[in-house]
């Protein structure tokens, strides 16, 4: 009988929140709970849900006897809910968490109580970045998503991205690489048809989302149960990069200082985040990443680019966690998830037991 190797045999102690009426947030619990004012708000990646990402487990874990409790939201995006997702509408729920922890918190341990840090894995870290740097509340109205209601975010106490990629080098890296069988001609032919037609979609103006072929759009590593819209796919893939990049192409390894400066370098002027700087955790071994892309230079650019201008928003925590994989989820992780707890720890100011 196949039980996952990260989470124990029996199940794990919580609560289920329903920070609307549709959408949930389950809060990670011990039997011998210490008080936790504090909250750690994590926000997984493309087709994750609740508790899917594996080195949740260790985090949750060792915040047991801590002052904070973390949280695992589930999006409309989660599962296959991104492929017709977009960043806006993500954002906006995750506000109405982080507005919800914390009235939880407060009417639980008292006024003036509670921090709120939001923790983002892959594509939650464009979450993050996206809650950070953009208007406030988000000035859009989608066409594709008349009914969404912008509501103003709240400040958080603290950010944490870990494995923050592009999407579009990612799908760049499978094309070179060739996949499933498929060789780097084949796919770049396939890879072009996709544009073609989501472009030919768009150009329409139709007010609602059009579906790719999933027998294409599963031939770049996208999961084949998930369908993906033309609008999403073009976000995703960004062919316009890096001239004008798309809202989803944040972490491309070519985007020009410029666009940095819109992102990374708006974050201190919108005023979200506050009592603690911006972490920020690359995967040394990420699989996601081409070997065309240098990790440390780049964290130095997003570095350089928070920190322009004033004070520094960078935290010095912020590394290349050596070999870890995107989601540190392999077999020889455990030095790399170690490393991850440590410093995220740390950064909470809460000493390690180990």
């Amino acid at each position: 009988m196949h039980c996952s190797k990260f989470w124990p045999r029996g199940g794990v102690s919580g609560i289920l929140h329903h920070y609307t009426e549709a959408l949930t947030a389950f809060e990670f619990t011990s039997d011998t709970p210490a008080a936790q004012p504090n909250s750690v708000l994590f926000i997984g990646g493309l087709g994750d849900g609740l508790a899917t990402t594996e080195y949740l487990a260790d985090v949750a874990a060792a915040l047991k006897q801590t002052s904070w409790s973390i949280f695992s939201v589930t999006l409309s995006s989660a599962y296959q809910g991104w492929g017709f997702g977009h960043l806006d509408r993500d954002t906006d729920e995750i506000a109405r968490c982080v507005q919800y922890i914390r009235d939880y918190k407060k009417d639980k341990f008292g006024e003036g109580s509670g921090k709120v840090v939001l923790m983002g894995h892959s594509t939650g870290s464009q979450c993050v970045l996206h809650y950070l740097s953009r208007p406030n509340p988000h000035t859009t109205r989608p066409v594709f998503d008349p009914f969404l209601e912008h509501v103003e975010r709240p400040v958080v106490n603290g950010a944490i991205m870990q494995a923050p990629v592009s999407d579009r080098e990612a799908v760049q890296w499978v094309i070179k690489m060739g996949f499933l069988g498929r060789t780097p001609v084949e796919l770049q032919g396939n890879y072009d048809r996709l544009v073609a037609m989501a472009r030919a979609a768009l150009r329409r103006g139709e007010s609602t989302d059009t579906m790719l072929p999933i027998s294409l759009t599963s031939q770049f590593g996208y999961s084949s149960n998930t369908p993906v819209s033309c609008r999403r796919f073009l976000s995703l893939v960004s062919p316009d990069s890096p001239e004008s990049p798309s809202e989803d192409d944040l972490f491309s390894s070519d985007l020009p200082d410029d666009q940095h400066a819109k992102t990374f370098g708006a974050i201190r002027q919108g005023g979200l985040l506050q009592d603690r700087e911006l972490l920020v955790f690359t995967s040394g071994a990420d699989a996601s990443i081409p070997d065309w892309v240098d990790k440390e230079f780049q964290l130095s650019r997003w570095q350089r680019a928070a920190d322009a201008g004033g004070k520094a928003i960078w935290d010095p925590k912020s590394c290349v966690i050596p070999n870890a994989s995107h989601a540190l989820s392999n077999d020889d992780q455990v030095e790399p998830r170690r490393i991850l707890i440590e410093k995220v720890l740390a950064y909470l100011g809460t000493p390690s037991s180990g």
